[in-house]
């Protein structure tokens, strides 16, 4: 149904994925041509508080369903002013908002995140380095998640997830129409050398989209000002039980 979880695990929790299918279709979104003026509206309000705004093209769902952890989805371009009024909805229908992160793990154990920029669209929050699906991760055979992750995670970061060594298995969590398809990679290296070689990065970063790189040890909500779609990752890392 869009724009609707229904039949999935509950909300805020972690749970195993065995695929993703996720297809474009051609056309303007729905939800665009919908509510185009509401939309450009609520677009000239954001760049007057932020300016450093950039309104590219981007994949968002219209339609995600999960059947025995497999989860098949379609798409159509939008412009990203799009999904900034669609998360300010109460309502989350007629759209679903799914992105990867990888999760970066150092070899003594810590979860490597960033807080974002003051500039970005999600300012001060801390999260793993990811980005939205854009058109440059569509392929012949549908749009590549993992392909985003690492693109995502080289350019914030500067670390290459083809040098850490994947998990076998991936997990997702959602929340308000917003789905997180997430994978753990190990790398050979201690935390305090993964965040040496991020801030060697950062001012090379032409976007400067992340303010400081951090090592996570612990599965505390309040240490940092999370993105809640943590919560889950920290809860499954950490061995949290309900």
């Amino acid at each position: 149904m869009n724009g609707k979880t229904i039949g999935w695990p509950a909300e805020n929790t972690a749970f195993p994925v065995r695929s993703i299918e996720l297809s474009f279709l051609p056309g303007p979104h729905p939800l665009y041509e919908a509510h185009e003026a509401d939309i450009e509206e609520n677009w000239r309000a954001e760049v007057a508080r932020n300016p450093h705004l950039f309104n590219g093209r981007m994949v968002l769902q219209r339609r995600l369903s999960i059947d025995d952890g497999r989860i098949v989805g379609e798409a159509h371009e939008i412009p990203y002013s799009t999904l900034l009024w669609w998360r300010k909805q109460p309502d989350p229908a007629g759209a679903f908002h799914l992105f990867g992160f990888a999760v970066p793990i150092s070899s003594d154990g810590a979860i490597i995140a960033v807080r974002m920029s003051d500039h970005t669209a999600n300012p001060g929050q801390v999260y793993c380095a990811a980005g939205s699906l854009d058109l440059s991760d569509i392929t012949e055979s549908g749009i590549d998640l993992f392909g985003n992750m690492r693109r995502e995670v080289l350019e914030e970061t500067g670390l290459d997830l083809d040098d850490a060594q994947a998990d076998p298995g991936s997990f997702a969590t959602h929340a308000n129409g917003r789905i997180v398809v997430f994978r753990f990679f190990r790398f050979g290296l201690t935390a305090e050398d993964m965040l040496k070689r991020i801030q060697a990065h950062m001012p090379l970063d032409e976007e400067q989209e992340i303010a400081e790189a951090l090592a996570i040890r612990s599965p505390d909500r309040a240490a940092h000002r999370y993105n809640p779609l943590m919560f889950p990752i920290l809860d499954l890392f950490f061995g949290v039980r309900e």
